[in-house]
């Protein structure tokens, strides 16, 4: 809670009179965010209301567990309703990539549902791993210098925010596993039920992270430093040279 209130300073994430949909899988990351998010209106000197809202892809899923989970805390939960499954068998060729697909269709319904419950911010569970991932993950493949950023403004004009962008993964994993509460995981994605390719990327970014944590520990501690310290003009971009 001290660095989600530290975070939150920081960057204003979340400001008087915010309504705020909540995206949750189910996962570790979006159950420690409700959670962090419910003390967090508890201690905050200001008012602002927050919905946890989970995108169903309509292939049965069962999401009463999470709704009983979100009532015991006096959490608002919404199950949003959707046809991404259906729609994925004529999207997604075989042996192609899904996670971009699916990413996409679940942030477009999360704004959709946003606007239809008359919230002004959306508010996702990325974490500091997350960022570190995604930059080396943009340098690496696609020759670009890009992370997560901690709150932008969408193009439909909903504001996102990351309350948890400086959190470490392994944070979020010990909240559940310390409060002994059940967590969704892969099992719940769709793309397990179609003959596609795993995302490399991603995983070669976790062992490769693993590796340089354990020979630099302070690893990413200079990474949160660094994304907040950046000295455009000593790049090869010839618009932000400062002569």
């Amino acid at each position: 809670m001290s660095k989600l209130g530290k975070t939150n300073a920081e960057f204003n994430l979340i400001e008087e009179g915010d309504k705020i949909l909540v995206g949750l899988s189910g996962g570790k990351d979006s159950i420690t965010m409700i959670h962090a998010m419910k003390e967090q209106q508890r201690r905050a000197p200001f008012k602002f209301e927050f919905i946890a809202v989970t995108i169903s892809y309509g292939m049965g899923e069962n999401y009463d567990a999470l709704t009983a989970h979100c009532k015991e805390h006096d959490i608002p939960h919404i199950v949003h309703d959707t046809k991404v499954y259906d729609l994925a068998k004529d999207k997604i060729r075989k042996n192609s990539s899904f996670c971009s697909f699916f990413s996409r269709m679940r942030r477009g319904y999360l704004y959709t549902a946003a606007q239809e419950n008359g919230c002004n911010k959306v508010a996702l569970g990325h974490h500091m791993d997350d960022a570190a991932e995604s930059f080396f993950m943009n340098f690496i493949y696609n020759g670009q210098m890009r992370s997560l950023a901690p709150i932008y403004r969408a193009e439909n004009g909903l504001v996102v925010i990351r309350p948890l962008i400086q959190m470490r993964e392994r944070q979020l994993s010990a909240f559940a596993a310390d409060n002994n509460i059940t967590t969704i995981g892969d099992e719940a994605c769709p793309s397990m039920r179609f003959d596609v390719k795993m995302p490399h990327a991603r995983a070669n970014m976790k062992e490769m992270l693993c590796k340089m944590e354990k020979e630099f520990p302070s690893l990413f501690t200079s990474l949160n430093a660094a994304f907040k310290n950046i000295s455009v003009d000593s790049f090869f971009d010839k618009e932000k040279f400062s002569i």
